[in-house]
């Protein structure tokens, strides 16, 4: 298994916090983010997804490895703990990120690319899941979000590939991608380590005939149970 302390990552800190806890640790790690391209070239591409019980009471979080660009799953890790953060939102991370990194630690290897189904930098502090975890992790990785969180955008034409700019005033948080004709476009923004573009493109190329990415899908068929 893979030792995640062996890895260069931004500093520990404590997960049982208060809501204005969380959102200081927010807003003092942000300015850690990469938002550049700084990988070298992606093998493997892991979708990262989180699902609870009907109390909410544990959570269980599976990452899900895929062979890149062959998109064919080769390693899955699932772990499951208490969950002791509330459902707040903009602080998904502290409720969700504690059993993801339990998953993480169970991989024999750890993925080059991370997709995960929620928020980067399109968050109102710009520090959703995915920036979290890119960062404590030192991975790249990209937030693929089903439903908007912050931000204004045009409509986005109906045709697979095309999208437009997500807004906060005059920032460019994000894109709203069409993913493909027919169905509601798709949320991506950068998580750590990756430019706006090249996120895109690596969104693009991990969807197959499906609204969400290979990634998304084999993780949340493991975090809900399905897999197994």
């Amino acid at each position: 298994m893979m030792s995640l302390r062996r890895r260069k990552t931004a500093p520990a800190h404590p997960w049982r916090v208060t809501p204005g806890q969380a959102i200081a640790i927010q807003e003092h790690l942000r300015d850690r983010i990469i938002s550049r391209d700084d990988f070298s070239r992606i093998k493997t591409v892991a979708g990262i997804d989180a699902g609870f019980d009907a109390e909410g009471r544990r959570t269980r979080a599976a990452v899900a490895v895929l062979d890149f660009p062959a998109l064919v799953l080769r390693e899955v890790a699932v772990h499951s703990r208490r969950t002791a953060f509330p459902y707040i939102p903009g602080l998904l991370s502290f409720r969700e990120v504690p059993a993801v990194l339990g998953a993480m630690a169970k991989l024999e290897c750890l993925p080059d690319l991370l997709l995960c189904d929620g928020q980067g930098v399109a968050h109102p502090r710009r520090f959703g899941i995915a920036s979290h975890l890119g960062l404590l992790l030192n991975l790249p990785s990209v937030g693929v979000g089903k439903t908007r969180l912050t931000g204004t955008h045009e409509a986005v034409p109906d045709r697979r590939g095309a999208w437009r700019p997500l807004m906060d005033g005059e920032e460019v948080i994000g894109a709203v991608l069409r993913t493909r004709a027919g169905v509601k476009p798709v949320y991506v923004s950068i998580g750590h380590r990756i430019s706006l573009r090249t996120a895109i493109d690596y969104v693009m190329r991990c969807t197959t005939r499906y609204r969400l990415p290979e990634t998304t899908r084999q993780a949340h068929k493991f975090a809900s149970g399905v897999g197994f």
